[in-house]
């Protein structure tokens, strides 16, 4: 009985894997919060999200540069939320990657209002706040 069931529980496994189904973590769910509140231009919100010497690499676009603190952070989006209003968020391809000491997440998102904004997105989070964060434009992503 054990065996059919470490089976059974060993094939579902495996069809998740293949149909792209990933199991988040706590990093996952905090990205997706994090890439609602851009969506959403919920300054508050994106500030408790970071360390307080978090760094932003923002690299193509308008906005491009290295921001780092809190008070720097809220004026960028302070910044891009007054040009893009609120935007509808969809997030693909998203991975996690965590140790004891931090995690990973990686994902495709766009952002659509005025324009679509392609972005590849790097979060690196310790003690469950980010502590890094890449906004990679990539006008090619699917």
């Amino acid at each position: 009985m054990l065996l059919k069931t470490t089976g059974t529980a060993l094939l579902f496994l495996a069809l998740a894997g293949a149909a792209g189904m990933a199991l988040a973590g706590p990093a996952a769910d905090s990205a997706n919060q994090h890439f609602k509140a851009i969506g959403a231009g919920d300054i508050e919100q994106l500030a408790r999200s970071y360390a307080g010497d978090a760094i932003l690499q923002w690299v193509g676009g308008p906005l491009d540069g290295v921001y780092s603190g809190e008070a720097r952070l809220r004026e960028l989006w302070s910044k891009f939320t007054a040009a893009q209003g609120k935007l509808d968020v969809q997030v693909g391809n998203l991975q996690e990657s965590a140790n004891p000491k931090g995690a990973t997440v990686t994902a495709n998102v766009q952002f659509k209002g005025k324009a679509a904004i392609k972005v590849r997105y790097v979060l690196t989070y310790r003690d469950g706040r980010i502590v890094n964060e890449v906004w990679q434009i990539d006008p090619n992503l699917a």
